[in-house]
């Protein structure tokens, strides 16, 4: 799920903080009771993992810097369903919503930085902020849009389709991740995506 954008070199509160800003309908009161709220700090180096299956997810987490990919391990390969990166807000969502045991991994591609919110703590101030419920409305919309045009993504046979819907709505990949994942998450090998490229 991804905020606005911004680029300032500030703490991973007053970042987060200057993001929900931009967000015309929360008021400072609501901005200075939910960042506080954000306890949790996290500092991976490359190749950490944020969670593992088995897990359950206890955080929803901001990430002030970094590159992390979301992914399904099967027996036979890592399937990447999915990439954080700076100024957006990543957990194992199912274990996060329900809390049962995660079945994905979430591990950090670089060196990333990250704060989190419990599920406890979330959930109180968005039953009590009605701001801060149509919010997260706001954003599980453009998730589950997100979602739906990755469905449509891996339908599609061709994988130079595939490919030219990622880098239309989403170029910014190509500099943050490498090829591999990007491969693992548009279905074809290494090599096809290093031939279509």
């Amino acid at each position: 799920m991804s905020l606005i954008s911004a680029t300032p070199a500030a703490a991973a509160p007053e970042l987060l903080a200057a993001l929900l800003r931009q967000v015309p309908f929360l008021t400072e009161e609501d901005i200075a009771a939910f960042v506080p709220l954000w306890h949790k700090s996290v500092r991976l180096q490359r190749g950490d993992f944020l969670i593992r299956p088995g897990q359950v997810e206890h955080h929803l987490y901001f990430v002030r810097a970094g590159t992390l990919r979301i992914f399904y391990p099967s027996q036979t390969e890592e399937i990447c369903v999915g990439f954080a990166y700076g100024n957006t807000l990543v957990c194992s969502f199912p274990s996060f919503v329900a809390g049962q045991p995660s079945e994905y991994s979430i591990q950090a591609l670089r060196k990333s930085e990250l704060i989190g919110i419990s599920r406890a703590d979330f959930s109180a101030i968005v039953e009590a902020r009605p701001n801060f419920a149509r919010f997260w409305r706001l954003e599980l919309e453009r998730a589950v849009m997100g979602r739906i045009e990755r469905e449509i993504d891996l339908l599609l046979p061709e994988p130079e389709r595939r490919l030219a819907r990622l880098l239309a709505r989403s170029p910014h990949l190509f500099q943050l991740v490498p090829k591999k994942y990007i491969a693992s998450y548009l279905r074809m090998t290494p090599e096809t995506l290093s031939r279509l490229r």
